[in-house]
């Protein structure tokens, strides 16, 4: 699952956090990977921060490498292209990442789960 959130007053939006906890179990043994985007420089790391552990409550890790778009209003042309060539590269990279992720943790899936 890719958990794309904003953030909201430092901290996850509570809606995307409901719905969260409300699926948990569809969630389990499964990788997540995290986008965050705010209208300020940081991208909305600080909400990037707090998913970590809570997916990894849920029992869905996430990668590595997260995927923050600061600036969002800046960061998109008319069509919703990226406007910094950049972007196609740090997609690349995090897809890919994302993709070897998914096919391990299914690999092991189908010898079972721990519990």
């Amino acid at each position: 699952f890719v958990i794309v959130s904003a953030e909201y007053n430092h901290s996850v939006p509570p809606a995307l956090k409901n719905i969260v906890d409300y699926f948990m179990s569809e969630f389990s043994f499964k990788p997540s990977a995290i986008v965050t985007y705010s209208m300020g420089s940081f991208g909305g790391v600080r909400a990037m921060m707090q998913w970590r552990p809570i997916l990894a409550e849920l029992g869905m890790p996430s990668i590595p490498t997260t995927f923050p778009i600061p600036n969002v209003h800046e960061a998109f042309d008319e069509e919703g292209n990226p406007k910094d060539e950049k972007y196609h590269e740090r997609i690349k990279r995090f897809l890919d990442e994302f993709d070897w992720y998914i096919k391990t943790f299914k690999a092991g899936r189908e010898n079972g789960i721990p519990h």
